[in-house]
């Protein structure tokens, strides 16, 4: 080997060693960034002629384990999927209250049946009749506010939607130009490897709304598609189209026109149920506390509230009551119709007739809604007949709950039951869905960067460096020796 030859294979030497030592660095500092991959340099031995003449650096390599992030992306998708929904059944519960908190409608159930109760026992009393009214106006608030909280849930729901489209279509639209850019660097021989990065941590932010699976393609390349089958981006990106309303009522769903779906390409597209094909994500756990977990619980109020109505407007309680004419609980002030079911727990309303608050007479609550002058005040049949009509065993009216019968303080204890279990069961499979994911990704973080080996190829790396810089020395000695003969 000539000294000219020795010289140029000890450069190359440096020059490898030096991207090495660069690649370790960077594995180092970046050991707990999410989205980070692996750098190694590639390596081969340079020749001319047949000659080694050092080594060549043939680029950086990204080490990952694309199986693994695929199902930690679609058990990512699911832990935020069922996180949403549990999150939502806990809130629904906290809004119709357990037994034990302030204000719950159980406990506003019973509240009335005990001042009933003792409104019965005496008739006489202004201020128990009073407290019997003003139960009762507890009760119907209660069951106002539960439903205005309920749809203010579906409202947030809606808005979280809106913005997770916009997310989703922003994040579809930067893979695209990624893509671009990291095709256009690796033709020009360029390190691509944080561009790499930063297109799987956007990939990532996709699966918390999305289930997705990156499929590669060539030129480093990759296509988006959800695990249902829809293709978000291959070449060109997918749009999804979603219009927010600002309120929403009871009243409001996706088949009435009031509230908008989710189209994708401009083609509707299912959100929940076997056809969807974006099932398992936020996303789809967002519409569906906005149409179905929050309806639910809508329904479930009016069902109560329906039931409420109908015991009491009952002209065998009453015998004052004309046909037709609500009895203690209204429709607004109106008499309930069944047909008007949906939302009545929002207009539920005490009969002004009864109500102070409303110009009416508590004593009409021991007289008779309907009396046109005040009675015995020791008269306690209607009184006793409410007490008797609120306990009392009947069949549900509503659809929407088994046609067993209970009474109203038992309708409103399985409603809040149903609710319960609902939501523990949601927290179970929240639990499930959680500890598989963190279980995937410590496996993807353990195939990662590991300091310790890292550490051990950089004293190897600092060793290379150093025969190489020996080499270079001797030789600058024997060329220094060559021009002093």
């Amino acid at each position: 080997m000539s000294v000219t030859s020795a010289l140029a294979s000890a450069l190359t030497g440096i020059h490898a060693t030096s991207r090495q030592a660069e690649a370790i660095s960077s594995n180092v500092a970046n050991a707990t960034t999410p989205g980070y991959g692996h750098r190694s340099v590639s390596l081969s031995a340079m020749e001319v002629g047949g000659t080694g003449q050092g080594v060549r650096v043939r680029g950086i390599q990204r080490d990952i384990d694309q199986f693994l992030i695929n199902d930690r992306r679609v058990a990512q998708s699911a832990a935020s999927d069922r996180e949403t929904r549990s999150s939502f059944l806990k809130r629904l519960e906290d809004i119709f209250g357990t037994p034990e908190s302030t204000g719950s409608l159980v406990g506003r159930v019973n509240a009335l049946d005990a001042t009933l109760l003792e409104a019965a026992s005496r008739p006489e009393s202004e201020a128990r009749l009073g407290a019997a009214v003003n139960a009762a106006r507890d009760l119907a608030l209660g069951l106002n506010q539960a439903s205005d909280a309920i749809q203010a849930e579906r409202a947030k729901a809606d808005t979280q939607i809106a913005a997770a489209v916009d997310l989703l279509n922003g994040s579809l639209r930067q893979v695209r130009e990624l893509n671009t850019q990291i095709r256009g660097f690796s033709g020009a021989g360029r390190d691509v490897s944080a561009l790499l990065d930063q297109r799987q941590q956007i990939i990532d932010r996709i699966s918390d709304l999305v289930p997705v699976r990156e499929i590669a393609r060539d030129h480093d390349q990759v296509a988006l598609i959800t695990t249902g089958g829809a293709v978000l981006l291959d070449g060109v990106e997918s749009e999804f189209g979603f219009t927010a309303v600002h309120t929403i009522v009871p009243e409001m769903t996706v088949q009435s026109g009031g509230l908008s779906g989710l189209t994708l390409n401009d083609r509707p597209m299912a959100t929940e149920g076997q056809a969807s094909l974006i099932q398992g994500g936020e996303l789809a756990a967002l519409f569906a506390v906005r149409d179905t977990l929050a309806v639910e619980g809508q329904a479930r109020l009016d069902a109560l509230a329906r039931d409420l109505a109908e015991r009491f407007a009952d002209p065998g309680i009453d015998p004052t009551l004309s046909p037709g004419n609500p009895g203690l609980f209204t429709d607004g002030g109106a008499a309930f119709l069944p047909a008007d079911e949906v939302g009545l727990s929002a207009r539920l309303s005490v009969n002004a007739l009864a109500d102070p608050a409303q110009g009416g007479l508590v004593s009409r609550l021991r007289d008779g809604l309907e009396s046109l002058s005040v009675g015995p005040s020791g008269n306690a049949a209607v009184l006793v007949s409410l007490t008797e009509a609120l306990g009392a065993s009947r069949p549900t009216s509503s659809a929407t709950l088994p046609a067993a019968s209970r009474g109203l303080p038992g309708l409103a204890a399985e409603i809040l039951s149903l609710t319960s279990t609902a939501r523990l069961s949601a927290e179970s499979e929240t639990a499930f869905t959680a500890a598989r994911y963190a279980a995937l990704d410590e496996m993807e973080r353990a195939g990662g960067v590991d300091t310790d080996e890292e550490m051990q190829a950089l004293l190897v790396v600092e060793k290379n460096y150093a025969a190489n810089a020996k080499v270079l020395q001797t030789v600058d000695e024997m060329i220094n020796a060559l021009l002093g003969l």
